[in-house]
């Protein structure tokens, strides 16, 4: 499958081009930035061109990988599904119920493939933990994510913007939910920085924590997710070192839903649901008062 990689920022050129550009039956294409210039330096570092005009790119692939700001993102998912690519796209899929809402009415109606790379999902040790995990009679679960953001590759406007919640928050969700069920209610509440502590209700009954923050202490950093029940605790250490071999993986599972014409777990429905509960948390943030999610 040929692919665009649409993006010039950090993690577009040291994650998805570079899995892409060592794929080994995909093809990166070329690479897209509304800065030609970005564009084809990136694009020049794995041999390809850049692009600035997109519908030149779309023309020449059959897939893109998007790696920009979250509200960046819907037009561009729209657009590019709209041409009948597939999409294999960022977490989140947008910063509003309603931005979600269009990137799946894009893809539905196109009837394009979409997977989300919510990293951990991508990896073996998740999918060994999930399967532990539906083989227990769950009581509830726990997550936390401590980073430090100042100063690290990752530190952009829009993260500084929205935070932790917004950044974080997609990839413990896309973790809790399959193992406990889709969350109904939140409860929420702030710490120091853009710290947050949320309390989740789970359709089944159980409930989760989880507390997320970009901005604590370097020494205070670290990830650990957990779920508990009748066979105690199964931990979670999510690998955060090889995002690499996660996207090839997503794409090696993009390609396999777009030959197929089948769903993928991690598609942009599933995506939306996420955001639907991250707006939900926002909600109960600002109203200091359990929220119900709208889907």
């Amino acid at each position: 499958m040929r692919f665009g990689v649409l993006g010039t920022g950090h993690w577009a050129r040291t994650v998805h081009a570079s899995a892409l550009a060592e794929h080994p039956t995909a093809e990166l294409v070329g690479v897209w930035g509304r800065d030609l210039a970005k564009a084809k330096a990136v694009g020049a570092e794995f041999d390809v061109p850049g692009f600035s005009d997109l519908a030149a790119l779309l023309d020449q692939v059959d897939a893109v990988a998007i790696a920009v700001p979250p509200s960046v993102q819907v037009e561009l998912a729209e657009q590019a599904a709209a041409a009948g690519r597939h999409l294999l796209l960022e977490k989140p899929i947008g910063l509003s119920l309603d931005e979600a809402g269009r990137v799946v009415a894009a893809v539905r109606s196109a009837g394009v493939a979409s997977v989300v790379f919510f990293t951990f999902r991508f990896q073996a040790g998740t999918s060994t933990w999930l399967a532990q995990a539906a083989r227990t009679r769950l009581a509830g679960g726990a997550g936390s994510w401590l980073s430090a953001l100042a100063g690290s590759p990752f530190d952009s406007a829009w993260r500084r913007e929205h935070g932790a919640l917004w950044d974080i928050g997609p990839h413990a969700l896309s973790l809790l939910v399959p193992a406990l069920g889709p969350v109904v209610s939140v409860l929420a509440g702030a710490g120091t920085g853009d710290t947050v502590h949320l309390v989740l209700q789970h359709s089944a009954g159980v409930a989760s924590t989880v507390t997320l923050s970009h901005t604590v202490a370097p020494m205070s950093t670290g990830i650990e997710f957990f779920v508990h029940g009748d066979a105690g605790r199964v931990v979670l250490l999510p690998d955060t070192e090889h995002p690499v071999e996660a996207l090839t993986v997503a794409v090696d599972e993009l390609t396999a839903a777009a030959v197929t014409g089948g769903t993928h777990p991690c598609d942009v429905g599933f995506a939306r649901d996420v955001v639907a509960v991250l707006a939900t948390a926002q909600r109960a943030l600002e109203s200091g008062c359990r929220e119900q999610v709208e889907r």
